[in-house]
């Protein structure tokens, strides 16, 4: 008699265990591990930045991307600037508007339940803008003479710029839904508006241009937000 209740509490004590061990396995099978698909935007925090440094210099960029593929993401920006550039012999003013859209992709290995980003990006940029020659100066050999300084307000309006821009970047989850994120810029000048005996200066999205070379650098800060969509 005893040995049989020995067996049958062996027995309840066999089913108690197999009843836990599949809760915990179906507990572990009910985590979710998809990842959160949806529209990432956001601002640049470089330009509020210079605006609020440079008294020359006015900027707002607005950023977004929309994760398509695991790695693969849509990404773009818009924004406006203006900017004083002076120079020895020429100070001249730009402002307009820019737009840029191309791709990010992502390649980093993120551990489960993280979204991280290191990713490399390429964009197609193009501005609209218009360039103001405030003053210059005409160009001396002699030095005995002072300079010809002379002020005057000439406008070239309706330009155009485009370009190729090759990103490197990161973007880290450092609240839920919530990154921070800074890259750098290189591009290319695929063509602009050039105005009659002047050089754009600035334009735009590109930034700063020199004479003789078509390659532009830049960089920039964000906080951004994910929307999520849904999960994959």
């Amino acid at each position: 008699m005893k040995q049989q209740l020995i067996f049958i509490l062996l027995i309840n004590l066999g089913f108690h265990s197999s009843a836990i061990f599949a809760q915990q396995a179906q507990a572990v099978d009910t985590v979710d591990v998809r990842e959160k698909y949806g529209l990432r935007v956001g601002i640049d925090l470089s330009k509020p930045a210079r605006t609020f440094i440079e008294k020359d210099y006015q900027g707002l960029e607005l950023t977004a991307d929309y994760r398509l593929y695991e790695d693969i993401y849509l990404a773009g920006e818009i924004g406006n600037e203006q900017n004083v550039i002076s120079e020895p012999n020429v100070t001249a003013f730009s402002k307009g508007s820019y737009i840029k859209l191309g791709g990010n992709y992502n390649f980093y290995e993120n551990w489960t339940g993280m979204q991280n980003l290191i990713f490399i990006g390429a964009r197609y940029g193009f501005a609209t803008f218009s360039n103001e020659l405030r003053e210059f100066s005409i160009y001396d050999r002699d030095p005995y003479f002072e300079p010809d300084v002379r002020t005057e307000d000439r406008e070239y309006s309706n330009l155009t710029a485009g370009w190729l821009e090759l990103q490197l970047g990161t973007k880290v989850e450092v609240l839920n839904n919530l990154y921070l994120g800074v890259h750098v810029q290189l591009k290319r000048m695929v063509n602009e508006t050039e105005p009659t005996n002047f050089d754009n200066l600035y334009i735009p999205g590109f930034n700063r241009t020199y004479d003789g070379s078509s390659v532009g650098v830049g960089y920039g800060y964000s906080i951004s937000y994910l929307i999520p969509l849904y999960k994959k």
